[in-house]
């Protein structure tokens, strides 16, 4: 999977508009990203990628390309 695809499966995730993130992007800075977001990215990386992660891992995660990197 690509780049761009997978920063379009956190975008859906995150029921935002496509083309709104960038790598560069703090997630922080983004309304849409508490607790369910967080929550929601943890089911996401299981069923879609198959990766059991914590959520201590997705905490440590401070921009989008963090996320990605997971994946």
């Amino acid at each position: 999977m690509e780049i761009n695809e997978k920063i379009n499966k956190i975008e859906e995730m995150l029921e935002i508009d496509v083309n709104t993130l960038t790598l560069e992007t703090e997630l922080n800075s983004l309304d849409e990203w508490d607790s369910v977001a967080i929550l929601s990215t943890i089911v996401m990386l299981d069923e879609e990628f198959g990766k059991t992660i914590k959520g201590t891992d997705i905490k440590a995660c401070k921009t989008v390309a963090d996320l990605v990197n997971l994946m």
